[in-house]
Parts: structure tokens; C-alpha cells; sequence
């Protein structure tokens, strides 16, 4: 073990860690409690293990493999990996260090290879967040309509995401005439060409009307036809694109290991369940043939019940 008797006060002064945390700050624009989050599980690693200046991949397993006997839950575990992870390659792109250790190391795994997912507060600081990144843009529309449009896409695309549950493959194959015009349903096109009529709530409505009116005309062109969404160029937009979106917002979160649109798809489905949602409805929902498929998610819903109740109850 290394330097571990230096107090939490003296890792927090570590060169590389105030470094990275102005980083934060004034370039990735993260939030007080997300910086906190880094700040406090980097300090955490330097008390166990020493400077990040001399981090390794070896020292990252011994600190992870410390918590780990301390009993530290999976996703308390999962958010210190994307700590690491993420000052890990902004070290070794800014040349502190000659190769990003993290780079392998992968998150604490689950029986039955179960779903990274959100908590419910980290859906509402991600919509959040999209919410007054297209407000902020619309200051600038004059000068960059497309900037403006862009944001408005990107937060449409995310609530969708989540209030239908939808492959993200189902999400870039819309048209404009998938929608219901008397209630809000969205007929989706699933695997093996299968259509069902999939409901979302009020946030996502808000967000494809401001994306409809204000957003999609700025990128529309000859090539856009009847797609709902576009990228740049006014096409259809690729699933690499949305792909690009959702991950760049989760990682922005700092408080999640979960990555990608089929993370708003299990947390969707995960959400419906912890509310009371029949496996069948849910089922018929994500479009999935099998109910065995579906049936993951109320493994994911257990593993989070015990998990609360280790932590809440006091002959835990």
C-alpha cells in the first residue's frame, strides 16, 4: 500500500487532481454534486495508493479490491471505476501520463450479466441538464440556427429514449407520420419488421414539438424526406450519432457506469417495473418476442431492493 496515512485534506492537494477538477469545471461544465463525486473518490484513491501522478492499472485493482472487502455496493463501486476512468484518459491525452491505466479495467460485473441502470434522480438531472443546454442555445439562435437545432434533437431524442424504452436502431428509423395526432403514441418499427404503438408522457411530447417547430426545420433539406430525426447534413440520422449523444450525456453525469441508449431502454423498463408495471406490459412495450427476455428486469428490480434494504435497514 502506498502513503496510506495521508489524510483525505492532503490527497485533495494533489497537483494532477486540482488539475482535473478545473477541467470539470471549466470545460466539461459539470455540476457541484458531480464534481464533488470525482474529487472525493480521486482523493480517495491517492490516500489508498499515492500520487496519480505514478497511477497504474495494478493500483487501481488494489484500492478497487479494498472497497470491495469493505462491502461497498456494485454501483458504489461502478461510480468510482468512471472516476478513475475518466481521469485516467484525460491524463494520458493531456501527456501526464504515458498511457491511460483504466483503459482495461472494466465495471464491477453482475450475475447474469444484469443492465447498468439509472436512478430515477439521474434521469431527472440528465433531462435537466439537455432542458437548459437548448435553453441556453437559444440565446445564440440568430447567429447558429443549426447549434440551436442540434441541442433541441439531442433532448428530444433522449426523453423519447426513455419514455418509450426504444432500440436506438427503432428511434433513427422514425418518420414524422409515427405519431398518433389525437394522443401521444409513437407506432415503432421493431425487429423482424413487427409494429406496436408505444405511449410516452408529457416531457417528451414537450421536447419533439420545440424539436418539430423550431429545431428540424433549421436542418431540413432535399435529403431529409420524412425522418423524424437529422443529423447535420439534413439526413436521416445515424445510430452512431445518437449513440455519440447518449454517451456523452451519461458520462457528463459523473455518477453512473451506465453508458449508451440501451441504458434508457433497461432503466425505462426497470422504472416501469419498480412502479408497478405488469411483466406483460413491459413486454409488449420494448417489443421484446420472449418473456424470458423480459424477465431480466425484475432480476435488476431485486438486485436494487436488496441493495436498499442492506444500506436502510438497521439488522441489515
Amino acid at each position: 500500500m502506498h502513503s496510506s496515512n495521508r489524510s483525505q485534506e492532503d490527497s485533495a492537494q494533489d497537483p494532477l487532481l486540482e488539475e482535473f477538477v478545473s477541467h470539470l469545471v471549466h470545460e466539461r461544465g459539470l455540476s457541484e454534486h458531480s464534481i464533488r463525486s470525482y474529487r472525493s473518490d480521486l482523493a480517495q484513491l491517492i490516500q489508498s495508493q499515492g500520487a496519480l501522478e505514478d497511477l497504474s492499472l495494478g493500483r487501481i485493482r488494489a484500492w478497487l479490491a479494498q472497497l470491495h472487502e469493505r462491502g461497498l455496493s456494485r454501483s458504489t463501486l461502478n461510480r468510482k471505476i468512471a472516476s478513475v476512468r475518466a481521469f485516467s484518459s484525460w491524463a494520458h491525452r493531456r501527456g501526464h501520463l504515458p498511457e491511460d491505466p483504466a483503459v482495461r479495467l472494466r465495471s464491477s460485473s453482475r450475475s447474469s450479466h444484469l443492465p447498468d441502470v439509472l436512478q430515477e434522480q439521474h434521469v431527472d438531472t440528465l433531462t435537466q441538464r439537455l432542458h437548459q443546454r437548448s435553453q441556453a442555445g437559444e440565446q445564440t439562435r440568430d447567429q447558429d440556427p443549426a447549434v440551436y437545432a442540434i441541442t433541441l434533437r439531442d433532448e428530444a431524442m433522449v426523453e423519447l429514449l426513455y419514455a418509450t424504452g426504444m432500440r436506438v436502431s427503432e428511434l433513427a428509423g422514425l418518420d414524422l407520420d409515427a405519431f398518433a395526432s389525437d394522443r401521444r403514441m409513437v407506432r415503432v418499427l421493431g425487429k423482424g419488421g413487427k409494429e406496436r404503438m408505444v405511449p410516452f408522457g408529457a416531457p417528451a411530447e414537450q421536447a419533439l414539438q420545440q424539436w418539430l417547430g423550431e429545431g428540424r426545420p433549421a436542418l431540413a433539406g432535399e435529403e431529409s424526406g420524412r425522418a423524424l430525426f437529422l443529423g447535420r447534413r439534413g439526413r436521416r440520422i445515424d445510430v452512431r450519432v445518437v449513440r455519440k449523444v447518449v454517451d456523452e450525456q451519461l458520462e457528463a453525469l459523473g455518477t453512473t457506469a451506465a453508458r449508451g441508449p440501451h441504458a434508457l431502454r433497461h432503466s425505462a423498463a426497470t422504472h416501469l417495473l419498480d412502479g408497478g408495471a405488469d411483466l406483460r406490459t413491459v413486454q409488449e412495450l420494448l417489443g421484446h418476442a420472449s418473456l424470458s427476455t423480459t424477465q431480466i428486469y425484475t432480476h435488476v428490480s431485486v438486485d436494487r431492493l436488496r441493495e436498499a434494504y442492506g444500506r436502510s435497514h438497521p439488522r441489515a
